[in-house]
């Protein structure tokens, strides 16, 4: 073989090894709205948990304050429309409110924010919270901020519906809990500040590299764990679990481990849906010194999730259906529902009742037929409630 030749494979190499590593199938962006499309729908029809799982006997029955009438309009989250679970909420609602009519315009949570400040409309849904870029737009267009009322629980283990975030290793790994601080010493890095709930930028939760943790030891692992690198594993950065993670446990910052790897959802060569939730636990499954984060759907029998603590010393809570429910587990997902408030005004009083419908027995019990989203315990729905006075 001339040296011509080997220079010429030796250049190729690293393309050959890549390839060789990279998912088998495409990531064109509208090929994969295709396909993600008929993930949906497919979970769309089915129902995860029995609706008599969870008592609703403590939340208030909805009795209209008044009558109203007129157009409601409502944009956003498409899990609504693929569910079905906005058609209920309509036909129930009319019953006792036969004077409105509903128009759904449900292709994402995308065009929530967008549609409520441009005046398109009366109210915003998403199955996130909002946007750093959202929350700007609207009140560099209104100057005040946006009312936001959260409308249920994020599922337990249904992919797409706002499903908790669980933290995962091998199931070899010694470790069963962690706290937030130990997960931002694990995932974060040093950081000069961070965006706070109130979207505030706050210096005073900077921190230097001291409080990395990037070895096993440093979380109290002995004998072959001690020396042992961490390897943290997440997802694209840009999607919305990701800053499910930075907001609570990095502070708000964007200041990642270094040596994190990241996955993004592709469509494999077979046209199935291959999440990038689903990559990380395959890593997981095949690394006994990872940890990442995701969806306990995607548990394997060679990977485990760890108890959680927001504060040093718990109480540290498991990822079970329960918790969730309870809203005990701190990395629980939501819905929500937004609204163009001027403060010192009442709410639309169309939209008010359709929102008090909502935070209602009536409105939950149809969330807990669906069988995706879970429903709000009594006491969160009264502090969303209490939102509308």
């Amino acid at each position: 073989m001339s040296a011509l030749k080997i220079a010429a494979g030796l250049l190729l190499l690293p393309a050959i090894l890549f390839a060789a590593s990279a998912p088998s199938g495409s990531q064109d962006a509208l090929e994969l709205q295709k396909t993600r499309e008929r993930f949906v729908r497919e979970r769309g029809a089915k129902t995860f948990y029995p609706a008599d799982r969870f008592d609703l006997s403590g939340l208030p029955a909805y009795q209209p304050e008044e009558q109203v009438s007129g157009k409601l309009r409502i944009w956003g989250n498409n899990y609504l429309a693929d569910s079905g679970l906005a058609q209920v909420w309509e036909e129930e609602f009319r019953k006792v409110q036969p004077g409105i009519q509903i128009e759904w315009n449900l292709k994402s949570a995308a065009t929530a924010l967008g549609a409520l400040w441009a005046g398109a409309a009366d109210i915003g849904i998403t199955g996130r919270g909002i946007l750093w870029s959202e929350r700007l737009a609207f009140q560099r267009e209104y100057d005040y901020d946006v009312t936001e009322i959260v409308s249920s629980t994020g599922s337990y283990n249904v992919a797409g519906w706002s499903n908790a975030l669980g933290i995962f290793v091998h199931k070899d790994n010694p470790i069963s809990k962690l706290t937030f601080a130990q997960l931002d010493g694990i995932f974060g890095a040093a950081r000069e500040g961070g965006w706070g709930p109130d979207f505030e930028w706050h210096r005073e939760v900077a921190r230097g590299p001291e409080k990395n943790i990037r070895t096993w030891g440093q979380l109290g692992l002995t004998g072959e764990w001690k020396d042992k690198p961490i390897n943290p594993y997440g997802l694209n950065l840009r999607y919305e679990q990701s800053l499910r993670i930075a907001n609570p446990i990095l502070m708000g910052s964007d200041k990642w481990n270094e040596r994190i790897k990241l996955f993004a959802n592709f469509t494999d060569a077979n046209g199935k849906l291959i999440t990038a939730a689903q990559q990380v636990m395959e890593h997981l499954d095949e690394d006994r010194y990872g940890i990442g984060y995701g969806g306990v759907m995607n548990l394997t029998p060679r990977t485990k999730a760890l108890a959680i603590a927001e504060k040093d010393g718990g109480p540290y809570v498991p990822l079970t259906l329960e918790t969730v429910h309870d809203r005990s587990y701190p990395l629980i997902g939501e819905t929500f529902f937004y609204v163009n408030r001027k403060p010192g005004t009442p709410v639309d009083p169309k939209v008010r009742e359709f929102i008090r419908y909502i935070l209602s027995r009536q409105g939950q019990q149809a969330v807990a037929r669906d069988g995706k989203y879970l429903p709000l315990t009594a006491s969160a729905l009264q502090d969303q409630r209490r939102k509308l006075d």
